[in-house]
């Protein structure tokens, strides 16, 4: 299985390249840069592996949430490749790759309550446990809300994100003895959405390209607190 990753949703700017397995990333935190950065690191993961687009079995777009521009910079570069080379895609959670990244880094971690920030005293929120493969599952559904309206399960796990860093006092005091550790300052990687991709496209997640679309959570900013709560709520 070939599968090509992109994620530009943060200050970081990655691309992976996932080959039956083996994974190959490129990586770098410069702001502002990600138009100019992303097609070369596509561009020289594809040549160092002697691949072509149309060699690609899919795409794994990491779709939100996340900066407006850099989400819908990964969502365009997807697109276009996913056009040019007909091939299918596997949008991936910004979030969920987050809770990867940390579930791989961590082998004993199997909770992981992810917060970035939203700006405007509100955080994009999901908490992703372990399944029984190694791989982040969402528990309830992923929302942006204040801190004060989470909701979440009673299970000890990481803190992982910026939200930590912008709000770690609300949410720590919030999440109390839950929370083993915080990673604030790290970033979602294109090696977790692929690996999260390759996973996806197996389970038969993949989708037209004109369904790989980014999702940003702010239409909920409108809705009442009671409906932002509701949607943190694990089913």
């Amino acid at each position: 299985m070939k599968i090509l990753a992109v994620e530009t949703s943060t200050d970081a700017c990655s691309a992976a390249l996932f080959v039956d397995g083996s994974i190959q990333e490129k990586f770098t935190v410069q702001p502002r840069a990600h138009t100019k950065l992303i097609l070369a690191m596509i561009d020289q993961l594809l040549a160092d592996a002697q691949i072509n687009p149309q060699q690609l079995d899919a795409l794994a777009l990491s779709r939100g949430p996340g900066s407006f521009t850099g989400v819908r910079i990964a969502a365009g570069v997807v697109q276009g490749i996913a056009y040019g080379a007909d091939l299918p895609v596997v949008p991936v959670s910004t979030l969920a790759a987050m809770a990867q990244d940390c579930f791989n880094r961590h082998p004993l971690v199997q909770m992981a309550y992810t917060a970035l920030d939203a700006r405007m005293d509100e955080i994009f929120w999901g908490v992703y446990s372990r399944n029984s493969l190694g791989m982040a599952e969402l528990t309830g559904l992923e929302a942006v809300t204040p801190v004060t309206a989470l909701i979440f399960p009673d299970a000890p796990g990481y803190g992982v994100g910026s939200g930590w860093l912008a709000h770690r006092s609300a949410l720590t005091d919030n999440l109390g003895q839950r929370i083993l550790a915080v990673e604030a300052e790290v970033y979602p990687r294109a090696a977790a959405v692929a690996q999260l991709g390759a996973y996806g496209y197996a389970q038969g997640q993949a989708v037209n390209v004109e369904q790989a679309m980014p999702v940003y959570l702010r239409d909920k900013v409108a809705s009442t607190q009671a409906e932002r709560s509701l949607a943190a709520k694990p089913q």
